[in-house]
């Protein structure tokens, strides 16, 4: 149903309009508004992609469209249970834009997902999907926790109580916050690659094949392994911290699009246009 992901949407854009106004304003309705709004058009999102799933018989995540889809549903998903856990509401001035972002670019890409093959209908490539899906959404989140870091420490040594200041909690919550996410995330991403061994066992034969996607994969978990290691062993925190996250992320971008764009893989199936 096409309305869903349009009601989807719109609700997306009002709560990207409610925290941008908090953003400004700084009045507690103002955030309860976006929160509320992203909310409900999580739910129109989750309805949406229930529906598809009755409809063709497996998860909609076989083409461009419909991975962006599921990216922006993991973003919504994940800032939900996160502002649920540690409620920074500044947060929201970050994920209510990028969920609406990716949903929408996802609605003007060709809509023709790929033909549907035996391997798609799997369990363990289902919860591969969903689980490295929700890995990413909280790398994403670390992402933008890294850069409001960035943002208010340097206000804070050029003392520059502005804008950002005074919006922007305090670096150790953010820093805090960054962690939980990352720790979210690392532990999704394992469990996402242990599946994907296990599929890949099923349907090739081989836990593992150098294929592209799983090579940077394993360099994508490689870099949030050391950044956790780091802040474990060594004390990263703060500043590192951030500017990891944020390298990190960007790692992940590549691994999770880049890939299939430019180096050939069996993978490259699930972002066709």
């Amino acid at each position: 149903m096409k309305i869903l992901i349009n009601i989807t949407i719109l609700f997306y854009a009002l709560s990207t309009a409610g925290y941008i106004f908090y953003l400004f304003f700084q009045k507690n309705f103002l955030h309860k508004i976006g929160f509320y709004l992203l909310a409900t058009g999580f739910l129109f999102h989750t309805s949406f992609i229930g529906y598809r799933f009755i409809q063709i018989g497996y998860m909609p995540f076989y083409s461009l469209h419909e991975t962006l889809l599921i990216a922006g549903w993991a973003i919504a998903c994940v800032f939900l249970a996160f502002q649920y856990k540690f409620h920074l509401k500044i947060l929201g001035v970050y994920a209510a834009p990028l969920a609406a972002l990716i949903t929408t670019t996802a609605y003007f890409l060709p809509k023709e997902p790929a033909q549907a093959q035996k391997v798609f209908k799997s369990f363990w490539l289902i919860f591969h999907v969903i689980v490295i899906f929700m890995g990413d959404a909280s790398f994403a989140l670390a992402c933008g926790l890294g850069i409001l870091y960035l943002l208010q420490e340097n206000a804070i040594k050029n003392k520059n109580h502005g804008f950002f200041f005074r919006r922007l909690p305090s670096l150790d919550l953010l820093d805090t916050t960054g962690y939980a996410c990352i720790v979210a995330g690392f532990t999704m991403l394992t469990l996402g690659l242990v599946t994907g061994f296990v599929y890949a066992k099923t349907i090739w034969g081989r836990f593992w094949g150098w294929d592209p996607k799983e090579v940077w994969s394993g360099i994508t978990w490689l870099l949030y392994a050391a950044l956790l290691h780091e802040r474990l062993a060594v004390g990263w925190r703060g500043r590192k911290s951030a500017i990891m996250s944020i390298i990190g992320f960007a790692v992940l971008l590549f691994t999770f699009l880049g890939v299939n764009f430019f180096l050939q893989g069996h993978h490259g199936v699930f972002t066709q246009w």
